[in-house]
């Protein structure tokens, strides 16, 4: 931004995320009192601390018309998208996030969006924690890069220790992170 920009062109919007692709770099948002999509830009859902979002995850951005139309400037919060009314998958058998440990941080070893799972390594710890789309999704999330931070709780399953939400490391470490958020 410049010092040319008019801060009665902003306004907080709230919505939910029409789509994000993170190799593209964007997506877009639909504001709850509708109106065309807004522009969000990777830059804007990095200064969040987020590499990617969920598609229908909620959002709260601050807008700014442009001679292109709308486009988030700022992101205020983002809350995982309304869960479905499929059957969750097996491997999360009936493991609810009161049973999971605490929030930890960790890097991210690969995750393969097309295959719909991966894993991370807790720091301090060479035992790799399984990820899945499902929980990214649920968590807010689209995809993880290798070698980001992020938070987790885990549990163990039955094949080894799993996640059960992740989050970006700078908001988990931000004092007023909450889990319920």
């Amino acid at each position: 931004m410049n010092d040319d920009d008019d801060p009665q062109d902003r306004k907080v919007l709230s919505g939910f995320v029409k789509w994000f692709d993170p190799a593209k770099g964007y997506g877009f948002v639909v504001a709850e009192s509708g109106g065309p999509d807004i522009l969000l830009h990777a830059n804007v859902l990095r200064n969040f601390g987020q590499g990617s979002v969920a598609d229908r995850a909620g959002i709260s951005i601050v807008v700014q018309e442009t001679p292109r139309g709308y486009q988030a400037i700022e992101v205020l919060s983002i809350s995982a998208p309304e869960p479905d009314d499929e059957p969750l998958h097996s491997f999360q058998e009936d493991f609810d996030l009161d049973s999971a440990g605490p929030l930890v941080p960790a890097r991210v070893k690969w995750f393969d969006k097309s295959k719909g799972f991966g894993f991370a390594n807790v720091f301090g710890d060479a035992e790799d924690v399984f990820i899945h789309v499902e929980v990214l999704r649920r968590s807010g999330l689209a995809d993880l890069q290798p070698g980001e931070a992020i938070g987790m709780r885990t549990v163990m399953g039955d094949r080894g220790r799993m996640a059960l939400l992740v989050t970006a490391w700078d908001a988990a470490s931000d004092p007023s992170f909450s889990e319920e958020a």
